[in-house]
């Protein structure tokens, strides 16, 4: 947890720990007014329970902060969790999921009307890719499902939060892994900055 300074509005950020990197270095100077709590990044495999890990961590700590935000996407919950985040009067970032607010929503259409087949890495995935794709879909002990899974997949694009060759390197092999073209477009933190930015200023659900 980032505390948060005595003299600033108690601010909390319940966010997905696949952001942790990035939220701590943007919470590490400007922002350092804002506290942050991450859920695991494994949630991403069970989305059916994020909702209510979010509301979990907001009722942990409602009494604490004069307002609670929320950095995820829909991220698989079926609107579940906008639902949870309705009731509890909480706002999040917008967008489905992390690649829309990386590469900013205009952007991320054109990309998919581009071409529908793309897959997409972000620092995160590019950094785990092995743990949580090629371990996670089970294509380490059964490689033959590679062409079910991706085989109606023709590229894949690195969001890139950082301009770091190591995980561009990753990211490249990762496409090579998968049969898939290649190609990287360096984001940088696209709407996530701006939403913490924004959070100095008195928010409303709804707004």
């Amino acid at each position: 947890m980032v505390e948060a300074d005595a003299a600033a509005r108690r601010i909390l950020v319940i966010a997905c720990g696949a952001l942790a990197n990035e939220i701590v270095h943007l919470t590490s100077g400007a922002l350092s007014h804002i506290a942050v709590t991450c859920l695991p990044a494994d949630l991403h495999n069970r989305p059916e329970r994020i909702p209510a890990e979010v509301r979990r961590k907001i009722a942990a700590n409602r009494a604490h902060y004069d307002e609670i935000l929320c950095l995820y996407g829909d991220c698989g919950t079926g609107g579940e969790l906008d639902r949870v985040l309705r009731e509890e009067g909480v706002v999040r970032i917008a967008g489905a999921h992390c690649y829309e607010f990386f590469a900013g929503a205009p952007d991320f259409a054109t990309m998919m009307e581009e071409e529908v087949g793309t897959f997409f890495l972000t620092d995160f995935l590019a950094r785990h890719f092995d743990r949580l794709v090629i371990k996670g879909l089970g294509l380490d002990r059964f490689p033959h499902l590679l062409g079910v899974y991706f085989g109606n997949y023709t590229r894949l694009v690195y969001l890139a939060q950082f301009d770091d060759p190591d995980l561009t390197a990753k990211a490249e092999a990762a496409a090579a892994r998968l049969g898939l073209r290649f190609e990287r477009r360096l984001t940088g933190l696209g709407d996530l900055a701006t939403f913490l930015s924004d959070a100095r200023a008195p928010r409303h659900a709804g707004a």
